[in-house]
């Protein structure tokens, strides 16, 4: 990877408290998500970030225009100022999650656009509908508001050079438990050190699949550019893969709209690929599904329905060779391609109907109510998905079921945004 310092457009708060206006990113919110941030603080980049909603297909080109001249209105009134020299951004966030304290220090800067598959590696699929949308509110705001997230392999220590040559904070905040702080570093010894570091890595695109490739439509539309404008970059947070903060959650699934599920017969008709052990699962259980998954061995995976619940295991991994023979064998040893191509596929195919849904929830504690409450038909716990996997995966060329992780936390939306021309 190639990347570069550049003067990004962050928040002007007098004590650098920023928490008020920082949101999550986009693609996690809701209507109702966004209305309370904004019902906090009418300034909170929600307000510009996401101005249609769902944001998975695109919007009215009001809404993209509306977006424009908030960010327009708000840097007129000096809510918001660019910085004046090129820096590398010093990113870190501080978080507990299954009752450890866990701290990752990151970079943002700009990352020189690479076609997927050249040295930037994706591992999800991306859909029209969502890239259309970003693509308009990049073209009516002339600004990427939300960074792409990645990781690169070793350089432990390759942040530390930027954070050595910081100060204090230039902004931060609390956000749902995650405390961020902001250095803006314009050194030279030390974007330096940092950009011939990273030159040349591999870079694999954690969350933000959508963003990237949105991005290089940006730039293909605008035409030949000039080596250094900015179209010709896009804003990352980069991550050590070796960094003890880099942590990947299940996104475990809850199904909807099933025919006639009955979980001991789905338990009965699978049971000769996988060993289901009937268990009581509580919310003190699934609240790190991860952490009691993994006392039941490599594989592991809980089904709940209703007041019932299962442990299931698969008993030969060989299986998957035979379903799935043509996916490499990271992809093959995936716990959600497992699901997916093997339970889901061929042991719910009876239950199936086109209104049939999954929905895809990191917290354990809402899945596993939303089937007590007979809200939805079958919910199933997963480990997480090692980061490794993501890397060879990406690197066969090949892409993970949809939904496969769930990095955490987040970066924030609203600590700097990147300005495209």
């Amino acid at each position: 990877m190639e990347i570069r310092p550049f003067s990004g457009l962050r928040y002007a708060v007098g004590d650098g408290d920023v928490g008020a206006f920082i949101a999550p990113p986009y693609d996690v919110l809701s209507q109702a998500d966004k209305n309370a941030l904004l019902a906090r603080e009418a300034r909170n980049i929600v307000g510009a970030d996401l101005p249609h909603c769902p944001p998975a297909d695109v919007g009215p080109d009001s809404a993209y225009a509306a977006a424009a001249a908030t960010l327009n209105r708000w840097r007129a009134d000096g809510v918001m100022a660019r910085d004046e020299k090129p820096c590398l951004y010093a990113y870190q966030q501080s978080y507990a999650w299954a009752g450890k304290t866990y701290r990752r220090r990151t970079l943002i800067a700009a990352v020189k656009l690479e076609a997927l598959g050249e040295g930037v590696w994706p591992h999800e699929r991306t859909f029209p509908g969502a890239l259309a949308d970003r693509m308009k509110l990049n073209l009516a705001t002339g600004m990427q508001l939300s960074p792409v997230f990645g990781f690169y392999e070793d350089g432990e220590g390759v942040a530390e050079a930027v954070f050595a040559a910081a100060g204090a904070p230039d902004a931060a905040g609390a956000l749902d438990g995650v405390d961020s702080c902001l250095w803006a570093v314009s050194d030279a010894d030390a974007i330096t050190a940092a950009r011939d570091a990273l030159a040349g890595r591999d870079l694999f695109i954690a969350d933000g699949h959508h963003r990237y490739t949105t991005a290089l439509a940006y730039r293909d539309r605008l035409g030949p550019l000039r080596p250094d404008h900015p179209a010709n970059f896009v804003m990352f947070v980069l991550a050590a893969m070796s960094d003890p903060g880099l942590i990947v959650l299940p996104a475990h699934r809850v199904l909807s709209g099933l025919r006639d599920f009955d979980l001991d017969r789905f338990a009965a008709s699978a049971h000769h690929v996988m060993e289901f052990t009937r268990v009581r699962l509580g919310v003190d259980d699934i609240a790190d599904a991860d952490g009691f998954l993994r006392r039941h061995g490599e594989h592991a995976m809980a089904f709940a329905a209703g007041q019932d619940a299962y442990v299931g295991r698969l008993r030969d991994p060989a299986v998957m060779d035979r379903v799935a023979g043509d996916r490499p064998e990271a992809w093959r040893r995936l716990d959600v391609a497992i699901l997916h191509r093997l339970l889901i596929d061929d042991y719910l195919a009876d239950n199936k109907t086109n209104k049939m849904f999954i929905e895809y929830k990191a917290d354990g504690r809402a899945a596993l109510s939303a089937v007590k409450s007979e809200q939805a038909d079958l919910a199933v716990f997963l480990q997480a998905t090692p980061l490794d996997a993501v890397r060879d995966i990406a690197l066969a060329g090949h892409v993970m079921p949809h939904k496969s992780t769930y990095f955490y936390p987040k970066p924030a939306t609203g600590m700097v945004l990147y300005p495209l021309a």
